[in-house]
């Protein structure tokens, strides 16, 4: 069996202009090789289907409790806004579930005692969340070669902490990239300003969930991290693999009849554990891109190391 090397603590604080000069002597093809050796190495697809599991958990109670609260709040703009975004990132037997997890929102809310069943719901996205946050740390310490935990109580309260800030910033990236348009509509602009959202929506989208997944490098690893500019580069190589990997994902659902045809009613469940699957590679490639452009400046030379030949 084998595990990712450790990565020793730099000296001074690395930043984005030094990640870039240790990229270029290293080489991109070397580097991208490397970084997958790493992600093996730590069991990273392991880690993947774990973090795509309570991902899933997560998804579907925040869509019933958010929808739910915007029925509460007679907000019917806003859960206009969060069903066309759901229909334009998850097409065919996928976006039925979550539509169906929209609907049941909106039931819930308009029943009596409705209000309850919305904070429970909620509560129990936050649970969720958090659990999938104190996944991302068990990941990254592994792809860093760490190989224990933070403990317990500082390990979940961690996790509620990302999962309100890392977490929110991925939820907007996601309404805003994914969801842009809705909101256009749904806001009744002019057309001058409508021409500036237009454009603007895309760096706004990608600031968001680039921030996003920087604090998650930051936070994750039981380790003191390099700057996040450093990080930057991990959070970029991420941002691109997750848009590449649900442009792909899109086009098979939505284009070919042989996944439903394949899974039948189970269809919709099946295609969101692969978005949530394929989001959580993406994550764990960048992170470990990160953690060998580190582990490379710092002068170690493999990025797997051979338990057997070290016991």
């Amino acid at each position: 069996m084998s595990t990712a090397t450790f990565v020793p603590h730099t000296r001074g604080e690395l930043e984005g202009d030094e990640a870039l000069e240790t990229l270029r002597q290293t080489g991109r093809r070397r580097l991208v090789a490397d970084t997958l050796l790493r992600f093996r190495a730590a069991d990273g697809f392991s880690h993947s289907r774990a973090l795509g599991f309570q991902f899933t958990l997560t998804l579907l109670p925040a869509l019933i409790a958010v929808v739910g609260l915007a029925a509460v709040l007679d907000q019917e703009t806003f859960a206009r806004v969060v069903r066309e975004t759901i229909n334009d990132l998850a097409p065919a037997a996928t976006g039925d579930v979550l539509t169906d997890a929209l609907n049941q929102g909106s039931n819930t809310a308009r029943h009596e005692n409705g209000e309850i069943a919305v904070t429970a719901g909620l509560l129990a996205a936050i649970f969720s969340g958090t659990t999938a946050m104190a996944q991302i740390e068990r990941g990254a310490n592994r792809i860093y070669g760490v190989e224990r935990d933070r403990p317990l109580p500082r390990k979940y309260l961690a996790g509620l902490v990302l999962a309100l800030t890392a977490g929110l910033l991925g939820l907007l990236s996601v309404v805003v990239l994914i969801g842009g348009e809705a909101i256009r509509e749904a806001s009744g602009w002019d057309e001058d300003f409508d021409q500036v959202w237009g454009i603007l929506r895309w760096p706004l989208g990608l600031a968001f969930v680039i921030t996003s997944v920087s604090l998650l490098f930051v936070a994750s690893p039981r380790r003191r991290q390099p700057e996040a500019s450093w990080l930057a580069f991990g959070a970029a190589v991420a941002t691109t693999l997750w848009l590449g990997f649900m442009g792909v994902l899109a086009l098979y659902l939505g284009l070919t009849d042989t996944f439903g045809a394949t899974y039948g009613p189970l269809a919709g469940t099946i295609g969101i554990l692969l978005w949530t699957f394929f989001t959580s590679v993406a994550l764990f490639l960048g992170l470990s891109f990160a953690a060998q452009l580190e582990a490379v400046r710092a002068g170690v030379a493999s990025a797997r190391v051979d338990r057997d030949d070290n016991g």
